[in-house]
Formats: C-alpha cells, sequence, structure tokens
C-alpha cells in the first residue's frame, strides 16, 4: 500500500487544498447551532425580528461559504484522485508489459483485466473520499462534542459515551469486512474469466453446442460472487441502523437531561436546540464516516491486491546495455571467435545447445536435447505431433521463455546477453493465432516499424500475397481494421500478420503455423516470395503440412519434446519413421 502512495506526490497542493477547504467547511458548519440557539433565545424568544433577519443573513451567509469551500475541496480531491488512478493505471500496465511469458500465464488475464479496472477504480474512489472526509467527518464529531461542552458540561458528557459506542461499532465492522471485500474482488476475478473465455471461445461453444453447461457454469460463479456480496452488504448494512439507534437513543437521553436543567434554569431552550443540533450533525458525519470507512475498505482490499501485482518481479532480466563488437561473446564461458562470436561456427546464425524448457509449475520438462546449428540465409522446418514442442521451441529465440537447461545462441551470442529491443529488432515473429489490432492496415503494418514507408508497406504486403485484396479496399493502406481483424477472413488476417514481421526486414523471420488458412497455391508463393527477399533472411517455418517445409535446408522433426531426426526431406524420409508417419498420412504412397 505505501509504494501506492508516491503517485500523490504530485498532487501535494491537492492533498493539501481539499482537506484545509473541507476544514473550513466543517468550522463554519460548527457554527450554524449557536446561531440558531441566539436566534431562538435573543430573537424568537423576545420578539426582536430585525435580530432574527439579521442572524438568518448570517445563516445564509455561513451556507454560501461553506457550499464554495465543499465545491472548490472536491474539485481539488477529484482532481487528486484521477490523476493517482491515471498514473497507476499507466504504472501498472507498464509492469506487466515488463514480465515475462512465465509471470503472465501465472497470473492469468481475468485478474490483470480486473486489477487494471475494477481495482484501479476502487482506489480512485477510496482516494477521493479519504481527501473529502477523512479530516471533516472525525473534525466535527469531536468539534460538535467540545462545542457541547461551552454550552453545558453536564449535558455534553452524553456526546463522551455515545462517540466511542459509535466508534466501536463502526470500526468493528470495518474489520470485519475487509477479508470478505478480498474475497469479492477474487469472484469478480473468476467471473471475468468466465466470461472472457466464453466470448473469445464463443464459436468453439456453439460449434460443440455447449452454450447450456456454459450458462450454467457461468450462474454458478455469478451466485457464488453474488451471495459473498450479498452477505458483506448485510454486514455493512448493519452500520447505518446500529448507529441510529445510538443516536436515538443518545438524543432521548439529551432532550431528558436539556428538560430538566431548562427547568432547573441552568441552561435555555436555544441551547438545547444547539445539542440536539450537534447530536444530528455527529449522527450525520459518522453514517459518512462509515460509508467512508467502507469505501476505504474496499479501497485497501483493492490496494493491496495491486501492490501484490507490483511485487511481482520479472523472472527475466535484459542486458541494459548493448556489448561493444569486442566483447559480444562475454559471459558464454567460451572464447570469442571471428566477428566477436563464441567459439561457435562463425557462419551459424542460431545455435541450440543441449537445450530443454520446463514450464512454471510444470511436472516435466517440454523440450528437451535440443541440439542443432542454422547458418545464416537458412530455411529451417519444424514439424511433429500436436504437443510436441514446435511452438515451444520457437518461442525461445526470441526469448519468450528460457531455456531452464543448454543455451540458446544468436550470432554466436546468448540471448539473455542481448538488450530487449536488440534482440527483437533482429526477429520478426508471426504467432500461430494472427492477431491484428483496431485501426487501419497502415498502423497494424506499422507495428512492424514504426517509421515504415508506404513503398515499404506495399513491398512486405506484396511478399506476404496480400497485395490483391489490401488494394481491392476502400482506402487501401486506409482501410479500417476491426479489433482482432474480425472484419476480415482467416487468410487474410494470416497474410496480414505475416506482412506486418516482414515490415522491419527482420534477420530471423519466425511463421509458427500462420498459413495453415491459406490455399497450398499462396502458401508456395508465399514461401518462394520470402526466399526471395533481399538480405539473407533466416527463416523457421512450424507446420503441420509436409508440402511447407519440404524444400527447407533443415528439418527438424520433434517428438513429445525431444527431437527424433533432423535432415533434409529425403534425408527423413528415408530414416525417420515420424516424418515418414507425418509425410505418409497427407500424401499416402501410390
Amino acid at each position: 500500500m505505501r509504494r501506492l502512495l508516491v503517485y500523490l506526490k504530485d498532487y501535494k497542493k491537492e492533498t493539501i487544498l481539499a482537506p484545509l477547504f473541507k476544514m473550513l467547511e466543517a468550522t463554519f458548519e460548527l457554527f450554524v447551532p449557536l446561531v440558531m440557539a441566539a436566534v431562538i433565545d435573543r430573537g424568537i424568544d423576545s420578539g426582536n425580528v430585525s435580530y432574527v433577519l439579521r442572524m438568518g443573513g448570517v445563516l445564509v451567509l455561513l451556507g454560501v461559504v461553506g457550499l464554495a469551500c465543499s465545491i472548490t475541496a472536491q474539485y481539488f480531491s477529484a482532481k487528486a484522485a484521477v490523476g493517482v488512478s491515471t498514473k497507476l493505471k499507466h504504472a501498472l500496465f507498464a509492469h506487466i508489459q515488463g514480465l515475462s511469458y512465465t509471470e503472465i500465464d501465472t497470473l492469468g488475464t481475468a485478474t490483470m483485466i480486473t486489477r487494471m479496472t475494477s481495482d484501479v477504480n476502487q482506489v480512485q474512489s477510496g482516494v477521493n473520499m479519504v481527501l473529502r472526509l477523512f479530516l471533516r467527518s472525525p473534525f466535527i464529531v469531536f468539534g460538535a462534542m467540545v462545542m457541547a461542552f461551552t454550552i453545558d458540561v453536564k449535558a455534553a458528557f452524553i456526546f463522551v459515551v455515545t462517540i466511542p459506542a459509535l466508534s466501536v461499532v463502526v470500526f468493528g465492522i470495518m474489520m470485519w469486512t475487509m477479508p470478505l471485500f478480498k474475497k469479492v474482488q477474487a469472484g469478480l476475478d473468476s467471473v471475468l474469466g468466465a466470461t472472457r473465455e466464453n466470448l473469445t471461445g464463443a464459436r468453439v461453444i456453439r460449434a460443440f453446442n455447449k452454450e447450456q453447461e456454459e450458462i450454467e457454469a457461468f450462474e454458478r460463479k455469478n451466485s457464488a460472487l453474488a451471495h459473498m456480496q450479498l452477505f458483506v452488504g448485510k454486514i455493512s448494512a448493519l452500520t447505518n441502523p446500529v448507529t441510529y439507534i445510538i443516536i436515538n437513543v443518545a438524543t432521548i437521553v439529551l432532550l431528558y437531561t436539556g428538560a430538566v436543567r431548562v427547568d432547573e434554569g441552568t441552561i435555555t431552550q436555544g441551547q438545547v436546540v444547539a445539542l440536539v443540533n450537534y447530536m444530528s450533525q455527529i449522527l450525520i458525519e459518522l453514517v459518512k464516516l462509515a460509508n467512508l470507512i467502507i469505501t476505504i475498505t474496499k479501497a485497501l482490499a483493492c490496494a493491496n491486491r495491486i501492490q501484490s501485482v507490483f511485487e511481482i518481479e520479472s523472472s527475466m532480466t535484459w542486458e541494459q546495455k548493448v556489448c561493444a563488437a569486442g566483447s559480444e561473446g562475454h559471459g558464454t564461458g567460451e572464447a570469442a571467435g571471428p566477428g566477436g562470436r563464441t567459439g561457435q561456427n562463425a557462419e551459424d546464425e542460431v545455435v541450440f545447445d543441449h537445450v530443454c524448457l520446463a514450464y512454471a509449475g510444470a511436472g516435466a520438462e517440454s523440450l528437451s536435447g535440443i541440439d542443432f546449428h542454422v547458418k545464416k540465409g537458412q530455411t529451417v522446418g519444424i514439424i511433429g505431433g500436436t504437443g510436441s514442442g514446435k511452438t515451444s521451441l520457437v518461442n525461445m529465440i526470441p526469448r519468450f521463455y528460457d531455456a531452464t537447461k543448454g543455451h540458446v545462441r544468436i550470432k554466436g551470442k546468448d540471448v539473455r546477453e542481448y538488450g530487449m529491443e536488440e534482440l527483437r529488432e533482429m526477429i520478426g515473429i508471426v504467432p500461430q493465432k494472427a492477431v491484428l489490432f483496431q485501426g487501419t492496415i497502415r498502423e497494424n503494418m506499422q507495428w512492424g516499424k514504426n517509421d515504415a514507408t508506404d513503398a515499404e508497406i506495399w513491398q512486405a504486403i506484396e511478399t506476404a500475397q496480400a497485395k490483391e485484396f489490401v488494394e481491392q479496399k476502400d482506402g487501401k493502406l486506409e482501410a479500417a481494421v476491426a479489433q482482432s481483424g474480425r472484419n476480415l477472413s482467416g487468410g487474410q488476417r494470416q497474410r496480414l500478420t505475416i506482412a506486418r514481421a516482414l515490415v522491419g526486414k527482420p534477420e530471423i523471420l519466425i511463421l509458427d503455423d500462420s498459413a495453415s488458412a491459406l490455399d497450398y497455391a499462396t502458401d508456395a508463393a508465399l514461401r518462394q516470395a520470402i526466399r526471395n527477399m533481399e538480405g539473407d533472411m533466416t527463416v523457421f517455418i512450424v507446420s503441420q503440412r509436409a508440402s511447407s517445409i519440404q524444400h527447407a535446408d533443415q528439418i527438424i522433426v520433434l517428438d513429445d519434446g525431444e527431437m527424433a531426426d533432423i535432415g533434409t526431406h529425403d534425408e527423413l524420409l528415408k530414416r525417420c519413421e515420424v516424418y515418414q508417419e507425418i509425410y505418409y498420412s497427407q500424401y499416402p504412397a501410390s
């Protein structure tokens, strides 16, 4: 929680002025019962109309000045609260972006969305309410008690008993509900997770006629959340009736005591009215304080959830500076070779040196004993059955995951020794799922290179076999792309994501089963166009189609996380049973 308070440092003026103006408003409010007492005792009792009018003017003046102070305080508190939530969202988003895939997989998308939206909004409300009421309400409560002592000490002792009783109720309920609100937010995570899964998997759910089962599962989670919220709400709802009971009992005692004191001639009727008004002020402020504490309880629970995300450190660290040319091999434990490379062959572009990969929390390794060398300009095909580790293998090249054993090297240098920007600028990757962002085709292409010219974009689009359908769209490069590219077909999305990767002209291109929606002719034309690109690009093609990789310089065959074999199409067709099984299942021998 303390870490989140640093976001208030840019709003020091607002955090001072907002409570200050609220205190001024409270001060004016405390004078109102005294003015009323004077109106009754000096004006109404003696029939002095001019005095009543003058005091009435004072009441109006107190009200206007109090309103001005209240509006000013509201402005400053809202400015600080919105500013804090804005900075908090930026910082949280930046922190999440800095986490590795391992931490993101562990946290889950639903909980991160909840903490970025609902939790931050609760913190914003908490900051706003604290700046407005945290000092004002206690000030009026204790101020009213002090003012009561200036009127009559004996009657004021009723306040001394009432205020601690109310405090016990309010703070007792707060301590009870705080852990429950944490459970409510966790339940909200679960509901949001189910909602997200159903929205993203709507087609699959309908295809397998699982709508009713998903509806029932959602209703169970939503009902559990509703019951938890109702339970917490019932506890929180006890605050108002219990405080009203205490206040009303205290008011009855006060009226009785006041009546006796008036009969004795110790105090006046106006002073009794003033005491009752002070009791009413305490009631109102304690109700506000109770609501404030509920809001603070929620905000603290949410702040702790946000803080828990900030406390998660990425398991992946990056070099901050690019090593000099003469020391590129530093840290690999091998002697530097020609051109600053390690002891590996100087022609090797990508090297997997006895690499193993185990995901966090997994019981076994997903990849083990992966060992191969790829020369610059070569095309490497990766094929294997479902779950054999094809995507896991290529994900280690851009360092989405770190090898748990062994080394992955690019240009003779371990990928761990590269800076993030340096490594990622060398690599263009097209993931299995074609993801486009809302905007225009040009804006999506510029993800591959921020300052890409139209000529560069069109060249990449032509290479990706997307030129024909882009030219047919209204606006061409300015044509709108819906979120996730929903206004495009599967093949169009895949070709645009390939074009996006090609815009930056990367040294290494990874196509992770990215042509599955393309017909064979388009797929062949795409591979031919990529081979004809300038710059000796090293290409990794992950595919289930033997036709997509059979012309590769090397083909890596994976089987249950291990390399079954590596070689050319002809070599594997002679000696590798796994490759033979895949190939002949697609092209039965005549």
